[in-house]
C-alpha cells in the first residue's frame, strides 16, 4: 500500500490557514499556493537519488553530490493543478511540464480525458502529479490511469488538502503511488466538497467565482 505523507510544517500550515480564509483575494491565494508548493517540493523530492561528481571549490577538489535523476516531469491536472506548477519549477527549473485535462461525464459520472500532452521523457522520468484538492479521488485516479497507460512508471501525487474518502480511493486504485498532502480534512459533504476545505481551488486561483 502506498504511503500518505502529511507535510505539516509550521510554515505550510500557516500559509494554508491564510488560503482557507474566505476573504483571501485571488492574488494572495495564488501567491500562497505557489509558496506552499515550493515548500512541499522539498519533501516530495526527499528520496530522490544522488550521485557524486568531482568538482573544485576555491579551496580544493572534492566529491560533491548532485541529483542522479536525469528527468523530472511535473503534471498538473487541469485546471487547478496549474496553480502548483510555478512553485515546483522555482525549486526544479530544469523540470519538464506535462498537462492532463479531465471532465466528468454528466451521464456516467466517470472522468473523461479531454487533453493530455506529455514530454517524451515522461516514461523514464520521476513524475509528480499535482492538484490542490483530493476530494472523491475520481480525477486523481483517472489521471494516474492515463499516465500509466502511456508508460509512466515512477509517479507520486501531491495535493494541498485531501478528504479521507479520496485518499482511500486513490490508494485502492494505485497502491504504488505515494500521496503527499499538507492537510487531511474531516470528510466530504453532500456536494462532494472537502470539509472544512478551502472552497473551489480553481475558482479561487483564477478569480472565476
Amino acid at each position: 500500500m502506498s504511503e500518505v505523507h502529511i507535510l505539516n510544517h509550521p510554515l505550510i500550515l500557516h500559509k494554508l490557514s491564510l488560503m482557507r480564509e474566505k476573504n483571501t483575494n485571488t492574488k494572495s491565494f495564488r501567491e500562497l499556493l505557489t509558496e506552499i508548493s515550493m515548500l512541499m517540493g522539498y519533501e516530495v523530492t526527499r528520496d530522490f537519488p544522488t550521485k557524486t561528481i568531482r568538482i573544485e571549490t576555491p579551496i580544493r577538489e572534492m566529491e560533491a553530490p548532485i541529483l542522479a535523476v536525469e528527468d523530472i516531469v511535473i503534471v498538473p491536472i487541469l485546471r487547478a493543478g496549474l496553480g502548483m506548477t510555478d512553485g515546483l519549477l522555482q525549486l526544479m527549473p530544469a523540470a519538464k511540464v506535462g498537462h492532463i485535462g479531465l471532465y466528468r461525464d454528466e451521464t456516467t459520472h466517470t472522468p473523461v480525458e479531454y487533453y493530455c500532452k506529455l514530454p517524451k521523457e515522461s516514461v523514464d522520468s520521476e513524475v509528480i502529479v499535482v492538484d490542490p484538492m483530493l476530494a472523491t479521488g475520481g480525477s486523481a485516479v483517472a489521471a494516474l490511469d492515463f499516465l500509466k497507460q502511456r508508460g509512466c512508471k515512477s509517479i507520486r501525487f501531491m495535493c494541498l488538502v485531501a478528504a479521507p474518502e479520496g485518499i482511500k480511493v486513490l490508494q485502492d486504485a494505485h497502491p504504488d503511488v505515494d500521496i503527499f498532502v499538507a492537510a487531511v480534512d474531516e470528510c466530504l459533504n453532500e456536494n462532494c466538497y472537502i470539509v472544512p476545505g478551502l472552497g473551489d481551488a480553481g475558482d479561487r486561483i483564477f478569480g472565476t467565482k
